[in-house]
């Protein structure tokens, strides 16, 4: 059996999509038909009903999937383990994290970890969807929400509170609200519905205001917390926004209604169990923890 083609088809059950498993391979959608065509050729079965919404797994594609998974989620593992036994502390290290703790926190704080650690080759991938540790699509995550898989170490890294947000500019042109009703009459911003979402509740601010993104029309919608940051600083509207990325910009932003306050956020650093002695992890876990001054307010 061909393991490239094996190796598409899992990629392709996990996205459901021949289009969004190119992007994942940097292949193109036709390829990617190509190579499951051949793989259900050469097995005689078909492995996916396809549907204007998706393709969904037959039953000997569920089967296949299952064991298949469970391969290249061993042969990962051991991959993990062989590097992690030979003690180094250079080379790669692929960290997934939120786009906007990404672009507000972590990658501005890069350049410390470079002057210590020129010899690590990092690679942080900007996301809010989730990837994959135990098939090695990252080595470590940063993560808005605390994970009940067994088999990942977690560790609390800081918690994230949240105000309402409006800058002075947009306060002068059309008012402070001063109660929640008053924020029917101003344009939001927040999340669109039906796309991956950094954290829970992120649209906690549409919900407080009773307003329904898909019939409203007076509220703007982002799938970046920190484009919605950016908007607000610019005056575009109202948004509810972690105290740690206001930061420098007190002066210029305005915290509104005190009084009402989102469930604050809890930020983890999670890694597989079986990379638990990985000094490169370790090297990573240590700067972060050292750095969390910048998130915490």
């Amino acid at each position: 059996m061909d393991w490239d083609k094996l190796r598409t088809f899992c990629i392709v059950a996990d996205a459901h999509s021949f289009t969004s498993a190119g992007d994942l391979l940097g292949l193109s959608q036709s390829a990617i038909s190509r190579q499951i065509s051949g793989l259900e050729d050469s097995l005689g079965v078909m492995l996916f009903h396809r549907h204007a919404r998706g393709l969904v797994l037959t039953e000997q594609g569920e089967l296949l999937y299952k064991t298949a998974h469970d391969v290249f989620e061993k042969l990962s593992t051991v991959e993990g383990q062989i590097q992690d036994s030979k003690q180094r502390e250079d080379g790669p290290l692929r960290i997934t994290v939120s786009e906007f703790i990404g672009s507000t926190w972590l990658v501005p704080r890069l350049v410390t970890i470079r002057e210590d650690r020129p010899d690590l080759q990092i690679t942080i991938l900007m996301d809010d969807r989730i990837y994959n540790l135990g098939m090695r699509e990252a080595d470590v995550a940063i993560r808005l929400y605390k994970p009940d898989q067994q088999d990942l170490v977690q560790r609390h890294l800081a918690t994230l509170n949240f105000n309402i947000y409006a800058s002075k500019e947009y306060l002068e042109k059309h008012g402070r609200p001063k109660t929640v009703a008053d924020l029917k009459h101003h344009t939001l911003i927040g999340y669109p519905p039906n796309v991956a979402q950094p954290f829970t509740d992120t649209n906690w601010l549409f919900n407080l205001a009773g307003v329904n993104a898909e019939v409203d029309y007076n509220v703007i919608m982002i799938n970046s917390l920190y484009a919605i940051f950016r908007a607000v600083r610019r005056g575009a509207g109202i948004a509810a926004l972690p105290r740690y990325m206001v930061g420098h910009y007190k002066d210029r932003l305005e915290v509104l209604l005190e009084d009402q306050v989102r469930d604050p956020v809890d930020l983890y650093f999670v890694y597989p169990e079986e990379r638990r002695h990985s000094r490169r992890i370790s090297i990573f876990r240590d700067f972060l923890i050292n750095n969390l001054h910048a998130v915490e307010d």
